[in-house]
Protein backbone atom coordinates (compact mmCIF):
# COMPACT_ATOMS: atom_id res chain seq x y z
CA UNK A 1 0.00 0.00 0.00
CA UNK A 2 2.79 2.22 0.89
CA UNK A 3 4.11 2.21 -2.80
CA UNK A 4 -0.03 3.30 -4.03
CA UNK A 5 0.45 5.93 -1.73
CA UNK A 6 3.49 6.90 -2.84
CA UNK A 7 2.90 7.09 -6.58
CA UNK A 8 -0.58 9.13 -5.78
CA UNK A 9 1.40 11.47 -4.22
CA UNK A 10 4.13 12.10 -7.11
CA UNK A 11 1.03 11.80 -9.61
CA UNK A 12 3.13 9.28 -11.46
CA UNK A 13 2.15 5.90 -12.79
CA UNK A 14 3.07 2.77 -11.17
CA UNK A 15 4.95 0.10 -12.66
CA UNK A 16 3.83 -3.56 -13.17
CA UNK A 17 6.58 -4.84 -10.20
CA UNK A 18 5.01 -2.23 -8.02
CA UNK A 19 1.47 -3.12 -9.42
CA UNK A 20 2.23 -6.73 -9.16
CA UNK A 21 3.93 -5.68 -5.73
CA UNK A 22 0.64 -4.42 -4.51
CA UNK A 23 -1.46 -7.00 -5.96
CA UNK A 24 0.97 -9.95 -3.49
CA UNK A 25 -0.17 -7.45 -0.80
CA UNK A 26 -3.42 -7.11 -0.94
CA UNK A 27 -4.27 -10.79 -1.86
CA UNK A 28 -2.26 -11.65 1.47
CA UNK A 29 -4.25 -9.35 3.25
CA UNK A 30 -7.40 -10.48 2.05
CA UNK A 31 -6.18 -14.42 2.62
CA UNK A 32 -5.47 -13.07 6.01
CA UNK A 33 -8.71 -11.56 7.05
CA UNK A 34 -10.47 -14.74 5.47
CA UNK A 35 -8.93 -17.08 7.36
CA UNK A 36 -9.07 -15.17 10.95
CA UNK A 37 -13.16 -15.08 9.90
CA UNK A 38 -13.06 -18.82 9.74
CA UNK A 39 -10.72 -19.22 12.97
CA UNK A 40 -13.30 -17.60 14.82
CA UNK A 41 -16.12 -18.40 13.57
CA UNK A 42 -14.73 -22.04 14.53
CA UNK A 43 -13.89 -20.94 18.00
CA UNK A 44 -17.93 -19.60 18.35
CA UNK A 45 -19.33 -22.67 16.78
CA UNK A 46 -17.33 -24.83 19.22
CA UNK A 47 -18.27 -22.54 22.16
CA UNK A 48 -21.95 -22.73 21.55
CA UNK A 49 -21.48 -26.63 21.34
CA UNK A 50 -19.80 -26.74 24.65
CA UNK A 51 -22.71 -24.11 26.14
CA UNK A 52 -25.60 -26.07 24.69
CA UNK A 53 -24.59 -29.47 26.21
CA UNK A 54 -23.33 -27.74 29.69
CA UNK A 55 -27.41 -26.37 29.90
CA UNK A 56 -29.24 -28.62 28.16
CA UNK A 57 -27.28 -32.36 27.94
CA UNK A 58 -28.40 -34.93 25.85
CA UNK A 59 -30.76 -37.37 27.58
CA UNK A 60 -31.56 -40.67 25.28
CA UNK A 61 -34.79 -41.41 23.94
CA UNK A 62 -36.93 -43.83 25.38
CA UNK A 63 -36.48 -47.47 23.79
CA UNK A 64 -38.81 -48.55 21.29
CA UNK A 65 -40.49 -51.85 22.28
CA UNK A 66 -40.26 -54.39 19.80
CA UNK A 67 -43.66 -55.00 18.77
CA UNK A 68 -45.21 -57.02 16.43
CA UNK A 69 -44.48 -56.01 12.69
CA UNK A 70 -47.79 -54.70 11.58
CA UNK A 71 -46.26 -54.93 7.61
CA UNK A 72 -46.67 -58.24 6.06
CA UNK A 73 -43.75 -60.11 4.95
CA UNK A 74 -43.31 -59.86 1.14
CA UNK A 75 -44.88 -63.06 -0.90
CA UNK A 76 -43.58 -63.85 -4.10
CA UNK A 77 -47.76 -64.05 -5.35
CA UNK A 78 -48.85 -60.73 -6.48
CA UNK A 79 -52.64 -60.49 -4.58
CA UNK A 80 -55.67 -61.00 -6.75
CA UNK A 81 -56.50 -56.58 -6.75
CA UNK A 82 -53.48 -56.37 -8.19
CA UNK A 83 -53.45 -58.70 -11.06
CA UNK A 84 -56.64 -57.45 -12.00
CA UNK A 85 -55.53 -53.87 -11.72
CA UNK A 86 -52.87 -54.91 -14.11
CA UNK A 87 -54.86 -56.78 -16.32
CA UNK A 88 -57.09 -54.09 -16.70
CA UNK A 89 -54.33 -51.47 -17.68
CA UNK A 90 -53.03 -53.86 -20.19
CA UNK A 91 -56.33 -54.14 -21.81
CA UNK A 92 -56.76 -50.37 -21.82
CA UNK A 93 -53.79 -49.60 -23.32
CA UNK A 94 -53.78 -52.81 -25.99
CA UNK A 95 -57.18 -51.43 -26.95
CA UNK A 96 -56.14 -47.59 -27.13
CA UNK A 97 -53.09 -48.47 -29.77
CA UNK A 98 -55.57 -50.75 -31.96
Amino acid sequence: MNAALRAAGKGAKMTPSELLLEGVELMLFGMGFVFTFLVLLVAVVSAMSRLINLFAPHTPAPAISAAAPSIKPASHEPDAEVLAAIQSAIHQHRARRG
